[in-house]
């Protein structure tokens, strides 16, 4: 079914003139298209108005518009779609390495993980292990401030407060770091996640404490406690065969715009970040702090989940010595 959906999609764009196939830059939304507290969507929509404003031709398109994550994986890698925001697993799926950056704990925020990625270079490593995929990654831009635990039933306070929840999990991985924290978790799609909370299939999730707000779900949840467990990521992949045929102006702007957006989006990040928290309180959300003795105790527990990952033992290291160092 996957297979003839895009097909159709193929045969589609082949009706339309070569010069609209090469002029238009499709831009593939991941969220709402809410400036104020949508992150992935303050980068595609800077990144779009930049292209524009230098003389290309770009269009968002709207969330799910083009598909799933696997449908617009697969649309990349056919030239058929030129850039998305798309989930940090899909590029996990095709270079497992990429990875470390939803290792819990393992930095302290966005600077910390922008400092790592560029003293390793990181996503030079990663665009060599995924271009036969072809796609390639620009850059990783940011929800929101990182994320927490949002439950329906009770507050978190400490790791024991996990015991007798059920979460939601994105993966396996997720799944084993709730179990490192004592609850449990059940995989669940996205789509799904609001009516789970509402019939008691799952007692909340990890996010940044802007998706609640921004998906309308403040009615049904009743807490978050602001953990910090990682940064809450999508990443920016583009059609490798479409940057590769770019001329070299051509690409010199999309570069360039990468980094306007990049720019844009860290720093809403540094605005949203003090206010989000009070917004989440007027919504009648309770928000806990963590002591210091009960986030060093969530951040011990997190370390098992490192090797419970795709990642080898030796990129684990990696990316701890990377974290280290730019601390």
């Amino acid at each position: 079914m996957k297979l003839l959906k895009i097909l159709a999609m193929a045969s589609a764009l082949i009706a339309f003139p070569m010069s609209v196939l090469g002029s238009e830059i499709k831009v593939a939304l991941d969220s709402p298209t809410d400036l104020e507290r949508s992150g992935s969507y303050v980068w595609a929509h800077n990144f779009t108005e930049a292209l524009k404003e230098r003389g290309l031709n770009a269009r968002e398109i709207p969330r799910d518009a083009m598909g799933g994550e696997a449908e617009k994986l697969d649309q990349l890698s056919m030239g058929l779609l030129e850039v998305s925001l798309s989930d940090v697993n899909s590029v996990a799926r095709i270079d497992p390495f990429i990875f470390g950056v939803r290792l819990p704990y393992l930095f302290d925020g966005v600077s910390h993980m922008d400092r790592a990625l560029t003293e390793g270079d990181v996503l030079s490593r990663i665009n060599e292990n995924i271009k036969h995929a072809g796609v390639r990654l620009l850059t990783l831009a940011p929800l929101g401030p990182p994320s927490g635990i949002i439950t329906t039933r009770k507050a978190v306070t400490q790791p024991e407060d996990m015991a007798d929840l059920r979460m939601r999990a994105i993966d396996d991985v997720q799944n084993a770091l709730y179990r490192a924290w004592g609850g449990s978790g059940t995989i669940v799609a996205w789509g799904e996640v609001a009516a789970a909370m509402q019939t008691g299939i799952v007692d909340g999730y990890i996010n940044t404490s802007l998706v609640p707000i921004m998906f309308g779900q403040t009615d049904i949840i009743s807490y978050y406690t602001d953990t910090n467990v990682m940064n809450a990521l999508r990443a920016v992949l583009v059609s490798d065969d479409w940057y590769q045929g770019l001329s070299e102006q051509e690409r010199s702007i999309v570069d360039e715009s990468v980094g306007i957006a990049n720019q844009a989006n860290r720093a809403w990040l540094q605005d949203i970040t003090p206010k989000v928290l009070n917004e989440l309180r007027e919504n009648g959300v309770e928000v806990t702090k963590l002591s210091a003795e009960s986030r060093d105790r969530f951040r011990e527990l997190s370390r098992s989940v490192y090797d419970q990952t795709e990642l080898t033992p030796a990129q684990v290291e990696t990316w701890t010595d990377l974290a280290e160092k730019t601390r």
